[in-house]
């Protein structure tokens, strides 16, 4: 009788293999924690952690849009305060030449308030973001300053030119979800984003009305101040409301896409914690399991190779 021992030797050792690596990934798991550290580990819920961690990805980078856009948008509103105090003044102004008796020398003073207010308008119209060092107000043209100012020999403003467009960046706050709180400076073409200075849906143009309000003051209009310097102011000061209000609106849609973005990471950072993660428990019995086989198949192979020919023959 002939005996097969290299067919048997071979069987054997591909059941030591196979022992000994189920041990190495129990133990593996038991020391990493983690049930899925490999493709070949389990190819269905490899792919899902790699789907959810790149969608947590994605949340992280809405996160980060959200904030920037709410320290632009805080910027924003600052400037916005500071005109609606320069138009509430410049009205103030031309309200006060029409319900009082004025002269020459109260006329020049009120002119001079206004071109501090001219000043002060072209300043917050060129406004920077302080994080990105670009120009808030000049649509998507954001590199160079929005405004350039014509002066004339006492240094006085006597026109302004608008050198942006009326374009607006959008940034991704959510899936399927963008926003922007830009404003441009200018905008004459009847649709799109109001203008902040100049719009022509409503009939805003602030720095020439306060150039007009400064020269009828000089000249003493005051039939001009109190009828079209006025009428015109208001609808700058509307504007301007209006756009106080858009960044409210816009700022709370912003504290609600956080909120979301952040609670989405965080299901997401359960979800791939749970499809990766190792029971520890059962991780424990199935790898004291596997030494236990492992250590059998070793004592009876050590055994059943120390058998001869002979007590096979008997």
């Amino acid at each position: 009788m002939r005996v097969a021992t290299n067919s048997y030797t071979s069987e054997m050792l591909d059941q030591y293999n196979s022992l000994l690596a189920q041990q190495d990934t129990l133990q593996s798991q038991a020391s990493t924690g983690l049930a899925v550290q490999a493709p070949s580990d389990n190819p269905s819920a490899m792919e899902t952690s790699l789907d959810d961690i790149s969608q947590q990805a994605q949340q992280t980078q809405y996160s980060a849009n959200i904030s920037a856009l709410q320290s632009r948008g805080d910027t924003i509103y600052s400037t916005l305060e500071s005109l609606q105090t320069v138009v509430s003044t410049a009205s103030g102004i031309a309200t006060s030449v029409g319900n009082a008796i004025t002269n020459g020398n109260s006329l020049g003073n009120y002119a001079d308030q206004v071109n501090s207010l001219i000043n002060q308008t072209i300043s917050a119209a060129n406004t920077k973001d302080p994080a990105t060092g670009q120009y808030l107000f000049g649509g998507t043209a954001a590199g160079a300053a929005p405004y350039t100012t014509t002066t004339d020999a006492n240094g006085d403003v006597t026109g302004v030119t608008y050198n942006g467009n009326s374009s607006v960046n959008q940034s991704a706050i959510g899936a399927s979800q963008t926003l922007s709180v830009d404003i441009p400076g200018a905008n004459t073409g009847g649709s799109g984003p109001r203008g902040l200075i100049t719009d022509s849906q409503s009939g805003a143009d602030l720095l020439n009305h306060l150039i007009s309000l400064r020269n009828d003051l000089e000249s003493g209009d005051t039939s001009t101040i109190t009828g079209t310097d006025a009428a015109n102011l208001q609808k700058d000061e509307n504007n301007i409301t209006y756009q106080v209000a858009n960044n409210g609106v816009a700022q709370a849609q912003l504290t609600t896409a956080a909120s979301a973005a952040t609670s989405n990471a965080q299901n997401l950072g359960t979800m791939v914690t749970n499809a990766s993660s190792a029971n520890l428990v059962n991780t424990m019995v199935e790898l004291n399991s596997a030494q236990t086989a492992y250590q059998a198949a070793l004592e009876s192979g050590s055994k059943i190779m120390q058998l001869s020919i002979l007590n096979y023959l008997q």
